[in-house]
């Protein structure tokens, strides 16, 4: 009849769709379980990811904390000494290098481009076993994970939460999606049936890049804490947008401070760049801002201000 739509019921049985999730987790572990790699340290283990095939691995900061060097080994038996190349604890991220022209380098991808719902792997080397494959779906996005030491604590933002088992000895080890492209670098276990991956996305290519060329990574520093609030209604009809950052805290003596910036001000804009959120300031205070000028907009009551603030290079402390 016309106008009629009709559904076929032609759906997967069981058995197909078992069969190709079976298909998918196999073909990502035979393509990328010869980039995972077993880390081995006087004290502790964990796992990295070639990401060149001249020697560079991606891993955990927290697997290779204290450590200068160690070994690292293959699923096809091969071993190779590592040296720390470079750890930034507030991405908790480190790149290892090993002397070789003979890596199998992972293709990585963006976790922006994750779904929750969406298949994921994991490999690593939980508790020792190496080349251990376990899946899941990406149980949620947009998580926070603080990192760091305190004093200096960070939030790693857009945290992948997947609900792949994942055990000690799986942190530094790589997250991938159904493509084979690896996602995430798993660095906790949140809890039962909870792990969560930091994103493989522009930021984290940057300080892998950094870790690699430099060592380290240069950050700028402001001594505020804040959080994302609304906007005065006044204020967000004016500027088209409905959030900007409340300065909680400001630390005496710091940028923010000699700068006038103060606790309740709401921060609309930083050198130009809208501020919606605590991730949109982090993500601008990069090493080319270090004792540079830059303009902070800000709301101080029903004033809108113009401020000048000068970032520091951001410390860590030592443990």
């Amino acid at each position: 009849m016309a106008g009629l739509r009709f559904v076929s019921d032609e759906r997967p049985t069981d058995a197909e769709a078992l069969d190709a999730y079976s298909q998918v987790v196999t073909r990502v572990a035979q393509q990328l379980s010869p980039s995972v790699a077993n880390v081995r340290l006087r004290r502790g283990a964990g796992s990295a990811v070639a990401i060149t095939p001249d020697g560079f691995l991606l891993t955990s900061a927290h697997v290779v904390e204290r450590a200068r060097g160690g070994a690292v080994s293959f699923p096809d038996g091969s071993e190779l000494r590592f040296s720390v190349a470079g750890r930034d604890p507030l991405s908790d991220l480190a790149v290892l290098r090993a002397e070789t022209n003979d890596l199998v380098a992972a293709q990585l991808g963006d976790a922006g481009e994750l779904r929750v719902g969406q298949l994921v792997v994991a490999i690593g080397n939980p508790r020792g076993f190496g080349g251990s494959v376990t899946a899941g779906v990406v149980s949620a996005l947009g998580r926070s994970l603080p990192v760091g030491p305190r004093g200096a604590q960070r939030l790693v933002e857009n945290v992948v939460q997947t609900d792949a088992a994942l055990n000690p000895g799986n942190s530094g080890g790589a997250l991938a999606n159904g493509d084979g492209y690896v996602v995430g670098i798993n660095t906790a276990v949140a809890g039962f049936g909870l792990g969560l991956a930091v994103p493989i996305n522009d930021v984290t290519r940057r300080i892998a890049h950094a870790l690699m060329t430099d060592g380290t990574v240069r950050r700028a520093y402001l001594g505020i804490a804040g959080g994302s609030r609304p906007l005065p209604p006044r204020v967000a009809q004016r500027i088209g947008r409905d959030s900007g950052v409340e300065v909680i805290e400001v630390v005496p003596g710091s940028p923010a401070d000699r700068a006038g910036i103060r606790p309740e001000d709401l921060l609309l804009t930083l050198d130009g760049t809208p501020l919606n959120g605590v991730d949109d300031l982090q993500r601008l205070m990069t090493g080319e801002r270090i004792d540079h000028r830059v303009e902070a907009r800000l709301v101080r009551g029903d004033v809108e201000l113009t401020l000048e603030v000068v970032p520091d290079e951001l410390r860590i402390p030592s443990r």
